[in-house]
């Protein structure tokens, strides 16, 4: 080899090293660092309380948790220090209008609801969802860091619910699951009369009820003919040939969104306030063999032992309405207690946009009239997250789950309770909103 060739080699192989250990030290550039939050009260949900507990996050999910004493701090991480404070799983809102409102009273920011028609399973949350929504922000600073968005409860079947995140690039960062369930409404708000002049059919719960089951009746009907023609499709008989390939149904987006209902694979929400509108919604439910999960029961304490033995979980909320003049005073607080202590898994809703930040006050509340702590804080983390199948990732302070996680300077049920800092997915989000810049433009002056 010649000395112009092995010096050559020499020069190739240098630079293939340098070239090596750039792209070595940019990954490791590119890696964020682990974050450990150290010394603070750790509030597992699923292990008890760790007190001077750390907690380790680490691309995006938590990494380890315990005592001090018994987690090793990796070399590299960022310490940051939460002696005296509180850390928690971010709260799940299992309702909540976000990103499909804006201004209550100005109709062109709102898109909660179409209201053409009762009957509208095709309308899809995520076809909606915007995410650059300024409430968003004001609910994320109070701990929130997940919530089912539904459409307003005026029609029987508005659309279908999604589970999002309320941080990320945008919407398509925080639509995690887009059509997660469907609300079937039964609280007779949704009947069409609110005058002589323009009442229309359904305007009586009899008719809430036959719409319904025909939808669902023409569905299975529906699903019917696309199996009758799969079938036809692949048969290999001589017929076939003498009468040409078979013509597929007409394609019905209304239809098609309630096969997956039919079929068990998705859960309905069912929504019914008082106990005559319940038991009829659940007879129809069971009449098609639906998955579903109940909501907005707050005037059916009549029967709770009914409730209960239906063993499915039960959204309640919002813990502030008034009861109703046949109630006791505490009807609507004491909801939750009397499910609980009746065995039913319970979650808690805020069912607003404007609101949505106080949904662990409502948990709050409720152990005033009974339900026990461990149980409320349970009904924001845990309990929801495994009513809508994510407790895998989240709900509670495990390693490998998602690191959604809360620092405050007290009990998160409490309301004198200030949140510090929120971390979704590992990242300290901005504690900042319209609210707080607007706050700190005034006060300057």
């Amino acid at each position: 080899m010649s000395t112009v060739v092995r010096r050559w080699s020499s020069v190739v192989s240098q630079m293939l090293v340098m070239i090596a250990l750039c792209i070595t030290s940019a990954l490791a550039a590119a890696q964020p660092k682990p974050v450990v939050l150290k010394g603070g009260k750790l509030l597992t949900v699923t292990h008890g309380t760790v007190e001077n507990g750390v907690l380790v996050m680490q691309d995006g999910k938590i990494a380890a948790l315990g005592a001090a004493s018994s987690i090793k701090i990796p070399k590299d991480a960022r310490i940051i220090d939460v002696t005296g404070m509180t850390i928690y799983p971010g709260l799940i809102d299992s309702e909540t209008h976000l990103g499909l409102t804006e201004i209550a009273a100005e109709v062109t920011t709102n898109d909660m609801v179409e209201p053409s028609d009762e009957i509208s399973p095709q309308m899809h949350v995520y076809d909606a969802f915007h995410a650059e929504s300024e409430l968003i922000p004001v609910t994320r600073l109070n701990g929130i860091t997940n919530a089912i968005v539904a459409p307003d409860n005026a029609d029987t079947l508005p659309g279908q619910d999604s589970f999002v995140q309320l941080d990320g690039k945008s919407a398509t960062d925080m639509l995690l699951i887009r059509d997660i369930a469907m609300p079937l409404n039964f609280t007779g708000d949704q009947r069409r009369n609110e005058t002589w002049e323009k009442r229309k059919f359904p305007s009586t719960r009899m008719g809430l009820a036959a719409q319904l089951r025909q939808a669902f009746l023409d569905a299975q009907h529906y699903a019917q003919e696309w199996a009758d023609y799969e079938k036809k499709k692949s048969d290999t008989s001589s017929d076939k040939d003498k009468k040409g390939p078979p013509s597929p149904p007409k394609h019905d987006l209304k239809l098609e969104a309630l096969l997956p209902y039919l079929d068990g694979i998705k859960s309905i929400v069912l929504a019914a306030e008082g106990a005559s509108d319940l038991e009829t919604a659940v007879n129809l439910a069971n009449e098609f063999h639906l998955k579903f999960v109940l909501n907005h029961i707050s005037h059916s304490q009549p029967v709770l032992d009914y409730v209960a033995s239906l063993k499915v979980p039960v959204i309640v909320g919002p813990i502030y309405e008034n009861p109703k003049p046949d109630e006791r005073y505490d009807a609507v607080y004491s909801l939750p207690a009397q499910l609980q202590k009746r065995g039913v898994q319970i979650a808690f809703a805020s069912y607003n946009a404007h609101d949505a930040r106080n949904l662990p006050y409502q948990a709050g509340f409720a152990t005033a009239f009974g339900l026990p702590y461990d149980e409320a804080l349970k009904a924001i983390t845990l309990n929801p997250a495994q009513i809508w199948g994510v407790a895998d990732k989240l709900g509670s302070l495990d390693v490998g789950k998602t690191a959604n996680v809360v620092v405050a300077n007290g009990d998160p049920l409490d309301l004198k309770t200030d949140v510090k800092q929120v971390f979704i997915e590992g990242r300290e989000v901005p504690m900042t909103s319209r609210q707080t810049r607007l706050r700190d433009q005034y006060s300057a002056h």
